[in-house]
């Protein structure tokens, strides 16, 4: 890869690619909403060129990049957090936004295109480890979505004679990560010293640094094969109840309440990537341990003054 363009660039993911590219040296083209507060999430680089344009209106891209790119990552997604799934038509929209990347892609000369699915796509499965020709049964407006972008963004990349790859997101933590998810809202809390409240949490869980999930990310880029859906997690599960364990002690937090809340209906009780076709292809393992990262995002709550340790 020499120059790449990446939607979805202030993310977690995205702004964990775009760091590790710019390690290689590689261009960036940053695809940010129109004054978005979030672009200082970018590292400041030369080879990084913040380009405006809103989700609804990639077809406007090629208009504003002018000289080929090689790679497309399309990570944006409208509708995201902790009710994007409460409609149906709102999530079907990305399914259109991504064939408009496609196209934008393939109008600016790249000859790879990179989206970014979910393990929503798969619905609840009770199994060691989920592999990326598991079978696909979602059970939520998100998932089908993503499964919607994943069969068309594949049928108009072979129709547009690009490559095509799908990398399938497990559960990913860390710097920039939003705020309601159980790890990030739980270390706030822990960390301002309030009461957190958690389900048994008996589940097999996989976690995987947000750090890790960029370079992942990258070398799918580099090295990915064509055609290819991969999942993106560490590999390995462990109970939820160890983690959390671990983020109060971390913390100090004195008594995490595990136990305090049901769990929801249809919960997810066995979560574990298989990884080991994106290791064979690209070479992908984990530097990252839970404690390592949990560590390191700690240090930037406390840098960005989000959270205050507790006296």
């Amino acid at each position: 890869m020499k120059r790449i363009i990446v939607t979805g660039a202030t993310s977690m993911i995205g702004a964990a690619l775009i760091e590790e590219c710019i390690r290689h040296d590689i261009e960036v083209y940053a695809v940010v909403r129109a004054g978005s507060s979030k672009t200082k999430r970018l590292p400041e680089s030369a080879r990084i060129h913040q380009i405006e344009c809103e989700l609804e209106k990639l077809e406007e891209l090629p208009a504003k990049i002018t000289g080929e790119c090689d790679t497309f990552f399309h990570i944006a997604w409208g509708n995201t957090g902790e009710n994007r799934n409460s409609s149906t038509e709102l999530q079907s929209r990305n399914v259109f936004y991504t064939l408009k990347a496609v196209r934008a892609a393939h109008a600016m000369g790249c000859k790879r295109f990179i989206g970014a699915g979910s393990q929503a796509e798969y619905g609840p499965m009770d199994v060691p480890r989920i592999a990326p020709d598991s079978p696909v049964h979602p059970t939520t407006p998100y998932g089908a979505s993503k499964l919607a972008a994943n069969q068309l963004s594949s049928m108009l990349c072979k129709e547009l004679g690009m490559e095509w790859i799908w990398p399938r997101i497990f559960s990913v933590y860390g710097i920039y990560e939003k705020e309601t998810t159980m790890i990030a809202s739980g270390l706030r809390k822990m960390l301002k010293g309030e009461k957190t409240e958690f389900t048994p949490a008996e589940q097999r869980w996989d976690y995987l640094y947000s750090k890790d999930a960029g370079r992942a990310y990258y070398l799918i880029g580099e090295k990915g094969r064509d055609g290819a859906v991969y999942c993106v997690g560490s590999g390995r599960a462990r109970p939820l109840r160890e983690y959390i364990m671990q983020m109060a002690e971390l913390t100090g937090a004195d008594s995490p309440g595990i136990g305090a809340r049901p769990y929801p209906p249809g919960a997810v009780r066995n979560l574990c990537a298989d990884i080991e076709s994106l290791t064979k292809d690209t070479g992908f393992v984990p530097e990252y341990t839970f404690e390592e990262g949990i560590k390191e995002t700690l240090c930037w709550l406390e840098s960005q003054n989000t959270g205050d340790r507790k006296k």
